[in-house]
């Protein structure tokens, strides 16, 4: 993949830095590398089969983000799963979904925000997932009344009463910045406030385009606070209201991965690379029109020049339509399976 100067300024410096100390991942120590069941949602596979895939896959970790995909949520059954991974060799990473109740993607299938995150917590613990990850919500966040500080406040309130929890049970809660609702920034003061101590992020690098940022923008921003991640690749382009962009599979799109995991390694070599392919569609961030704006009350990002600058390089793409169910699995499937041959092929995991 050519080098591109997506980034400017001293971040593009980093990045070059890194990139002439070494030519791939393969001379230094090699990041865990797994996948997100997100990226096979189409399968409807549970627990057991998705560690399967894993090791079809040949990779680390299996990062299941869904309560759902496990038949029971008793200890006994979680405790089964978990002695299965463990036969396979493949470590798992547990995650849910909104833990903020006044977000407009707050469902109360497992009680209120307080009782999910209890939920979650000690099913992570049983499962030996050293962390749990959630969301806040999503984009349309940014426009309920008080905007997304009003929901960071919610969402600090709920860590901070099941703080005492997660730490007697030492797992840490990994907050995903999610289908744009926060910018790296929020994400950063929100785990502050919070508390570091026991608060991290999933470090989401296709959500990051979302929120008008470059990935290793937003990798710099919270590198001292990534637990996990969940990854894809980008194209973006400019387009006639805004910048258009569409997810792809990794090493398919305009993402330098080279630069960005020899500094992800430098800043996180304890987080596992989980990718979670969600490809195929464009969304347009309308950012020409001034009702764009009103979600940014404080004013555009500070990432924003940065990230108009490398849409500059893109290329229109167009979208992805399966026809049946079938054929969006065999979609799905095909995506993961290229995005993980490509992390090998740059030094990425340790299961060969």
């Amino acid at each position: 993949m050519k080098r591109r100067d997506f980034l400017g300024g001293s971040m593009a410096l980093t990045a070059l830095s890194a990139c002439s100390k070494q030519s791939d991942l393969e001379e230094s120590q090699k990041l865990l590398l797994g996948y997100d069941n997100f990226a096979v949602r189409a399968m409807g596979w549970k627990a057991k089969e998705l560690i399967d895939h894993a090791v079809k896959l040949k990779v680390d970790t299996v990062f299941i983000t869904d309560l759902d995909a496990f038949e029971k949520l008793e200890e006994s059954h979680l405790a089964e799963v978990k002695s299965y991974a463990e036969e396979k060799g493949i470590l798992i990473y547990l995650g849910t979904w909104s833990i903020c109740p006044s977000s407009v993607s707050f469902k109360d299938k497992w009680g209120t925000a307080d009782e999910l995150l209890q939920l979650g917590l000690r099913s992570a613990k049983t499962l030996g997932s050293p962390v749990l990850r959630v969301v806040l919500g999503k984009g349309e966040d940014r426009n309920t009344p008080g905007g997304i500080e009003a929901r960071i406040d919610d969402t600090v309130e709920v860590l901070k009463r099941n703080k005492d929890l997660a730490m007697e049970l030492g797992v840490k809660v990994a907050i995903e910045n999610h289908a744009g609702d926060l910018h790296s920034l929020e994400l950063k003061r929100l785990i502050e406030k919070a508390g570091p101590e026991f608060v991290g992020a999933n470090l989401d690098a296709g959500n990051a385009v979302w929120t008008l940022e470059t990935p290793l923008e937003n990798l710099e921003n919270l590198a001292p606070y990534v637990l996990t991640t969940s990854l894809r690749d980008s194209q973006i382009w400019e387009s006639k209201k805004g910048v258009t962009v569409q997810w792809t599979a990794m090493g398919e799109g305009m993402v330098d991965w080279k630069a960005y995991f020899l500094r992800f390694a430098e800043l996180c070599p304890n987080a596992p690379v989980q990718i979670e392919t969600i490809s195929g569609f464009n969304r347009e961030l309308k950012i020409n029109e001034d009702s764009y704006w009103k979600a940014w009350p404080a004013g555009k990002p500070s990432s924003l020049d940065a990230f108009l600058k490398w849409a500059k390089g893109g290329e229109e793409k167009g979208p992805h339509k399966s026809d049946s169910k079938e054929a969006e699995q065999v979609y799905q499937l095909g995506e993961i399976e290229r995005s993980i041959a490509y992390c090998k092929s740059i030094g990425l995991g340790r299961t060969s």
